[in-house]
């Protein structure tokens, strides 16, 4: 059976973006802090927009937002955020290009307090990966409502528990692959 195209997901067949995300990230256990918080704030960015136009703008958005360097954002002052706002590569919204600026001096207060992002994440799940049934689609859970009230209480923005859950998602902090998908179950 070579040369067959593997089962995916139902919502990763429809673009080849899509289908590379899916098989080599989606739902991979991400346990840098760096590189989670990068994938929180696009997943803030995305709230209200399908998901594909994020990921065409990915390396747009990692330009603009110095790759997401938390150091780097914290420093971002008005003058960026005008020149932010016209950047047409990147999804030109204050509220999300504010609260970006706002979550990484969160981010870092974390750090300040002895916080390491990644240890205060996957604390919500026990350290490991919840493997989902494989049928049932959610928005959220009360993993994902406990985490997003943690971030909120720590300043920051976006962060509602439907964008947290898709970043846990995103993250391997959960397993949401469908149970026909040849990545279920698969971390």
């Amino acid at each position: 059976m070579t040369g067959l195209a593997p089962t995916r997901c139902h919502w990763a067949q429809t673009d080849p973006l899509l289908a590379a995300y899916h098989d080599a990230e989606w739902g991979v256990p991400e346990r840098d802090g760096r590189a989670l918080w990068e994938k929180l704030m696009l997943d803030g960015f995305q709230a209200g927009l399908a998901w594909i136009t994020i990921l065409r703008k990915r390396d747009a958005f990692r330009a603009a937002f110095a790759n997401f360097d938390p150091v780097a954002g914290a420093r971002f002052t008005e003058d960026d955020v005008v020149r932010l706002l016209g950047d047409a590569g990147i999804v030109r919204s204050r509220a999300k290009i504010q609260a970006t600026i706002g979550n990484a001096r969160a981010f870092l207060a974390m750090q300040a307090a002895g916080e390491e992002f990644s240890s205060f994440v996957w604390s919500f799940v026990g350290g490991d990966t919840i493997v989902s049934d494989g049928q049932t689609a959610r928005a959220k859970s009360p993993e994902s409502e406990a985490l997003s009230a943690a971030l909120k209480a720590r300043g920051f923005k976006f962060v509602g528990p439907v964008i947290v859950y898709a970043w846990m998602q995103a993250c391997g902090l959960v397993d949401d692959h469908e149970a026909q998908c040849f990545r279920y179950n698969a971390a």
